[in-house]
């Protein structure tokens, strides 16, 4: 394809098209978009990236990115000691905070196993996650993987991996959302979500 600038702008393009969701056409856009608002958007951005790329770093406990170590939510007293929430990546840890559902503390595997992909248990962070439950505050695990073929089946692993250890292990639910029609969900949303029914 031929080149519409310079090797700068072009760089630019190609490194921001390497984002998740943006494209090469999306990546140009935003391109422009920069470009054209260099001193309110590009200058501040640029400070912003250093700045993250110097000081930002992964929590030694669980896995979090922040620019602490141990991070925010380790340091945190007024959180729960004795539950820890395992989930697949640092987006998923951040889902949870937002909706404030929360309130112990987490350790991010750092993906799910995938015999396609070649990740196995040594490739994950679940190792040190088996030593933090052998801890005499953790009770309780909440294994809240992804609801996909491989965060199943990293959540059995898990499962079998915390057999020896003296907590009680539980899973997320999963089913029908808030607000969603039975008539619009697929089988297998239904499907969990008379599996994990409750009194009423």
């Amino acid at each position: 394809m031929r080149s519409v600038a310079g090797p700068q702008i072009e760089r630019l393009i190609q490194l921001l098209a390497k984002l998740p969701g943006l494209g090469t056409r999306s990546a140009r856009r935003a391109t422009l978009h920069l470009i054209n608002r260099k001193d309110q958007l590009m200058a501040p951005l640029s400070v912003a990236l250093e700045v993250a790329l110097r000081e930002i770093s992964v929590c030694t406990t669980c896995g979090n990115v922040d620019s602490c170590n141990p991070c925010t939510i380790c340091r945190d007293q007024r959180r729960e000691p004795d539950i820890l929430c395992v989930v697949e990546d640092v987006g998923d840890l951040w889902a949870l905070e937002r909706a404030a559902a929360f309130a112990g503390r987490y350790h991010v595997l750092g993906g799910t196993l995938s015999a396609i992909d070649g990740i196995g248990p040594e490739q994950l962070n679940i190792a040190a996650l088996v030593e933090r439950a052998g801890a005499p505050e953790v009770k309780e695990i909440i294994l809240a993987t992804n609801a996909t073929v491989d965060g199943q089946t990293t959540a059995h692993y898990i499962t079998d991996r915390l057999g020896e250890a003296d907590v009680r292990i539980s899973r997320l639910a999963h089913g029908v959302p808030v607000g969603g029609e039975l008539d619009y969900l697929d089988e297998g949303t239904l499907s969990a979500a008379v599996k994990s029914r409750r009194p009423f």
